[in-house]
């Protein structure tokens, strides 16, 4: 930004920006060995398997998710190590699990 900011000393954030050394590589390659399919999702946020569409996210699209049936018509979908949420071969509606990038807050205990 080109104004001044009172947090940075009345400096402006570009004159205080530094590049990073490293340079961004990206996502590794995803790899779910453990589920029964890997597919990726479309730019309109979908995953597409046997002729159904089962709407995930669009913060999703272009990356690679796994799926694995759980019970009979009932499968699980996955992000690298987080399970997103369950879907069935009827509904096809994603059922989202707790979200697992939200903050972690513990309960209050009684008093």
């Amino acid at each position: 930004s080109e104004r001044p900011h009172q947090a940075l000393g009345m400096d402006c954030p570009a004159e205080r920006y530094t590049p990073s050394p490293r340079p961004y590589t990206g996502l590794p390659d995803l790899d779910y060995p453990f589920h029964d399919k890997a597919v990726t999702v479309t730019t309109c946020g979908r995953i597409c398997y046997n002729r159904k569409k089962i709407n995930l996210s669009l913060v999703f699209a272009g990356q690679t998710v796994g799926i694995k049936q759980v019970e009979d018509h009932i499968w699980l979908a996955s992000f690298m190590d987080y399970d997103l949420g369950y879907f069935d071969d009827e509904t096809c509606r994603l059922e989202p699990l707790h979200n697992p990038f939200g903050p972690k807050v513990l309960p209050m205990s009684p008093v």
